[in-house]
This record gives C-alpha cells, structure tokens and sequence, in this order.
C-alpha cells in the first residue's frame, strides 16, 4: 500500500511536471488556457494526495513509511502550492482575455509567464522528489523513527541517489531560468520597435 500511495503521488506530480514544460509552447490561447485549467486541476489532484496519505496509513494496521517518504516531495510542493499557483492563475486571467478570440496567437508577454521558473521547476522537482521517495516507502531504505527496517543491501545507494537529485534539481533550475531569459526579450521588443520607429519620425 505504502508504493501504490507513493507511486500515485509521484504518478500526478510527474504529469503536472510534464505539462508544465509544454505549457509556454501552446500554439493558441485556447490551448493555453486548457493546460493551465489542467495543471491547476493536477496540484490540486497532488496536493489531495498528501492528505491522503497519513489518513489512509492511519486506517492500515501496522507500520507505514510512507507518510515519512511523502515529506520528500512536500518541499517543494509547498512552492507550488504558495508561488506556483499564483504565477499559474495570472496566466489562467490572461488567457481569459482572448475568451471572444480562443485562436489567437500567445502574446510573448503570456508566454514568458508560462514560461517562469516558478511554474514548472517546482512541479518537476516534486515529481522528481516522489519517484525518489518510491524506494523509502518501499522500505529499500532506512527511514529514521519509521519503524520500517531497510532491505539489506540498499542502503549505502543513498548517498548516490541524494547525490544525483541534487544534480537533476540544479540542472531542472537552470534550464527553466534559461528558457524564461530566452523568452523575456520578446516582450520588449515590440517597445523597443515601436521606439524605434518614433525616433525616426
């Protein structure tokens, strides 16, 4: 029970991930709109989840390690939830605005905030974080205070795994920080023509 709660959780939080990254790439407002309708519907989805898990664990006899390997991804799940939601919501309005005009083209200022860090980054590292918890609720780790022994042989692969995580969240970090600087020149340059053109004339 512990890896179908953790599997679950890792399951909704690696599709919020993944659609994040799609989102800034949507062709039309239209589209926009329903992927950030439905990433909205996703954290939601994930942040039920890590609700569920302590109830559920509650009502099972017996030991459970996976209210403690879900603290894992409740890191960055709280950014989601308190920065991520928000930055999501004001793109969810601007996309209201093309309502009388679904197929028309995203503005580069709507892009760029699909595109900001603080959308996708989180989403992506607390899907990164659940796949990593799937081995603590396994019990392929030791967790401390858990109650749950560690499979031999499994343990000393902890450090490599803290290892590469922190390698996959800095490189998840950068390149969503890349990707919006790509996009945030585009915003200006419709400013920097059309003074462009005034100080011609």
């Amino acid at each position: 029970m512990d890896v179908i709660l953790i599997g679950a959780l890792a399951a909704v939080w690696l599709a919020a991930g993944l659609l994040a990254d799609g989102l800034p790439a949507a062709g039309t407002a239209r589209l926009m709109r329903r992927r950030a309708r439905l990433l909205a519907v996703l954290a939601g989805a994930g942040a039920a989840l890590f609700v569920a898990v302590p109830v559920v664990t509650a009502l099972i006899p017996g030991a459970s390690a996976a209210p403690a390997a879900a603290l894992l991804p409740a890191v960055p799940a709280l950014f989601v939830l308190t920065m991520g939601v928000r930055k999501l919501s004001w793109v969810r309005r601007g996309t209201g605005a093309f309502a009388t005009a679904p197929l028309a083209p995203v503005p580069p200022a709507l892009r760029a905030a699909a595109a900001h860090p603080l959308i996708s980054a989180p989403l992506q590292v607390t899907g990164l974080a659940a796949v990593v918890a799937l081995p603590l609720a396994a019990g392929l780790v030791q967790l401390p205070g858990s109650g749950v022994p560690a499979t031999t042989g499994f343990a000393g692969v902890a450090g490599i795994a803290i290892t590469v995580v922190a390698v996959a969240v800095v490189a998840i970090g950068i390149r969503a920080a890349l990707r919006h600087s790509r996009l945030a020149p585009l915003v200006l340059a419709p400013l920097d023509r059309a003074r462009a053109r005034a100080g011609v004339r």
